[in-house]
């Protein structure tokens, strides 16, 4: 009997060339002992959630492990079923730089921006 060949499930959340280069960008200047940068959702602001990105020292078995060309992206295991089908992207003007996420899962978003809700 053949063993059945499982194909890679795509990633949750799918990061922008700019997104991958500021992943790069933080992990060349990450303190000592850094393995990654993670992508969670904590609650947050009048919506519910925010998206926060942070170092991280350790890898939990339950977040999701994305290999980038300029280091390790987790994805909050509590997280992804809120960010699943994501675009994030970073963006930069003469006035704002930040991470700019698209997720077809929010259904609003408080007037400033900060939270958002599924």
């Amino acid at each position: 009997m053949d063993t059945p060949v499982r194909r890679p499930r795509p990633a949750a959340v799918i990061l922008t060339p700019a997104a991958e280069q500021r992943v790069a960008e933080l992990m060349a200047r990450a303190p000592e002992g850094t393995i990654g940068v993670k992508l969670s959702t904590p609650r947050k602001g009048c919506s519910g959630l925010a998206y926060s990105v942070d170092y991280v020292t350790s890898e939990v078995l339950m977040d999701e492990k994305i290999e980038t060309p300029g280091g390790t992206f987790y994805i909050d295991g509590a997280s992804v079923l809120y960010l699943i089908g994501s675009t994030m992207d970073w963006r930069e003007d003469d006035f704002t730089a930040g991470f700019v996420f698209e997720n077809p899962n929010a259904k609003g978003a408080c007037g400033c921006g900060e939270s958002f809700m599924v």
